[in-house]
């Protein structure tokens, strides 16, 4: 026995994992391709590093201390996942986990941070941008200016002027960058020669290049690209009372705190910068009468057009499903290709083509099938919320069907015996045992489906545009607008202008609704789980 025990102590030795009595792992060896997947994952994060170090050092520079810091320790953290063995699990999370912070959570972040602020048409930058932009757009040439000759050069697209002064001195500066006293013009900008001036015309324009630090001391500009003239704003700011005094009435423009130069009579200069309003915009939305009778309308409308279109595209794919399920139907494969049809076009196309067949004059509805009639199909509230509802379900009920063959052939047969041998007909086995045990499985694609359809754009958008309009308010909102459709339209104008503080805030409160009826739903679906 002794001897037996010998052999199996000594036997591993000879292979290298035991020796001198001590257990040793086996040492891992890096073949050619774990070689080159090593190389291939150092250079890929070093990739990351380098372009996380870029942007850090970008966002210190602005300012953004908080978001340089949670920036750099995530990129720590993907390295030391990456680089330290023990982290498998890891690893596989990790790319799932950083789309999922990009696109989504970041996305609902920043959107609900918008929502608290004036963002929209005259508030998109910060207060500096504003102060610049409201003086170069009061800017009026000097009658008495020198005239300067200038060269015009180009890095990327950003556009600079050479300058020779009266004087004699030449300076180069951008719109960005003040006049400096320069010999010749940066290294890496190249000279524009005629044709290429004329190419730029219009950017060469609207460049405005600062005579000093001092944005009251005015600009030069060109509008030929050989001469160039001094602009002064008829506007002048005080950085130290931080308003605008008008050089020509001597009215006084101060910062009112909401994002804007207001004089005292009301007036506002243009544009204003970005500030955070609190719950203004959510106010806004239920108490102006422009905007609160039709968001209620719409919202109501919302809720009837996701039901049913949910409904008649279930109802209608579940019923071909069932009839293009039955074992002594011929050429069932080719009904079902036909029937999956329109699930194959894209819903964008079907909508501008149905917007064709429903036109009033000259639709193939009317003037074929319906010997010319003169019916407003998408004129008439109640008749266009129909044809949305129809054409939403052509493009839906194909996935329904294809959803509902797969679970009525996944059913047990052996329950459909059982219910056949106790007398139950063909209706009493389809609503006591097929459509409960289909519930089962189809109940989270529905809820799925009305969530879609609570933000169907492309249905509404490409059909009619929300039309008809609504006449009791000034905003481009219609009878058959949804709330997503509603919110696009505010936020990137219809009628009143951009308004993306208020766009973000309606778009909250769609996440909201829709997260409040999906957890209510799958509570009431988790009832449908004793059936199996």
């Amino acid at each position: 026995m002794a001897d037996v025990k010998s052999a199996e102590t000594k036997a591993p030795a000879a292979s290298g994992t035991w020796g001198d009595d001590k257990f040793q792992m086996p040492k891992r060896r890096l073949t050619s391709g774990g070689i080159v997947a090593l190389v291939v994952k150092v250079v890929l994060l070093a990739i990351i590093d380098a372009l996380t170090v870029f942007a850090v050092w970008v966002l210190i520079a602005k300012g953004d201390w908080i978001a340089a810091v949670v920036l750099g320790l995530v990129v720590i953290g993907v390295n030391v996942i990456y680089l330290r063995p023990g982290l498998l699990p890891g690893k596989y999370l990790t790319p799932g986990l950083t789309f999922l912070a990009v696109f989504q959570v970041f996305v609902i972040i920043y959107t609900g941070y918008i929502a608290f602020t004036n963002a929209g048409d005259q508030h998109n930058s910060t207060k500096e941008d504003a102060i610049a932009q409201i003086v170069r757009t009061s800017q009026e040439r000097v009658p008495d200016s020198p005239e300067y000759t200038v060269e015009v050069y180009k890095q990327a697209d950003q556009f600079g002027l050479l300058v020779a002064e009266p004087g004699g001195t030449t300076s180069f500066g951008t719109s960005e960058q003040p006049l400096e006293e320069t010999s010749s013009a940066p290294g890496g900008w190249e000279k524009l020669n005629l044709s290429q001036i004329v190419r730029f015309q219009d950017e060469i324009l609207a460049v405005n290049v600062p005579v000093s630090d001092d944005i009251n001391d005015g600009t030069l500009r060109t509008s030929d690209g050989q001469k160039a003239y001094v602009y002064v704003s008829s506007l002048t700011y005080d950085e130290a009372a931080d308003t605008f005094t008008n050089t020509d009435t001597g009215q006084v423009y101060a910062d009112d705190g909401q994002g804007n130069f207001r004089a005292e009579d009301g007036s506002t200069l243009t544009p204003g910068w970005r500030v955070v309003i609190g719950w203004q915009n959510f106010a806004y939305a239920f108490t102006n009468d422009q905007i609160r009778d039709p968001l209620i309308r719409v919202t109501i409308w919302t809720f009837v057009f996701a039901a049913l279109s949910t409904l008649v595209c279930f109802a209608l794919g579940l019923f071909l499903a069932i009839v293009l399920n039955h074992p002594t139907l011929r050429g069932k494969k080719i009904y079902r290709i036909l029937v999956i049809l329109p699930y194959a076009f894209p819903a964008y196309l079907t909508g501008l083509v149905w917007a064709g067949l429903f036109n009033q004059e000259f639709g193939f509805i009317n003037q074929v099938l319906l010997g010319g009639a003169q019916i407003p199909w998408l004129a008439d509230p109640w008749l266009a919320r129909g044809v949305v509802i129809f054409v939403n379900m052509w493009l839906g009920y194909a996935y329904m069907f294809l959803v509902s063959t797969g679970a009525l052939q996944s059913l047990p047969d052996d329950i459909i015996e059982a219910a056949k041998m106790d007398g139950a007909g063909a209706w009493r086995i389809f609503r006591s045992v097929k459509l409960p045990l289909l519930f089962v499985a189809v109940a989270p694609l529905l809820i799925a489906t009305f969530a879609y359809n609570f933000n169907n754009f492309g249905v509404i958008y490409m059909l009619t545009r929300g039309n008809p309009r609504f006449t009791d308010t000034t905003l481009d909102i219609g009878a058959t607008d949804i709330m997503i459709t509603m919110v696009y339209k505010v936020a990137f104008g219809g009628g009143g202008g951009r308004d993306l503080g208020l766009a973000s805030a309606l778009s909250i409160l769609i996440f909201i609704i829709v997260t409040i009826v999906a957890v209510i739903s799958f509570r009431q679906t988790k009832a449908l789980e004793d059936l199996n």
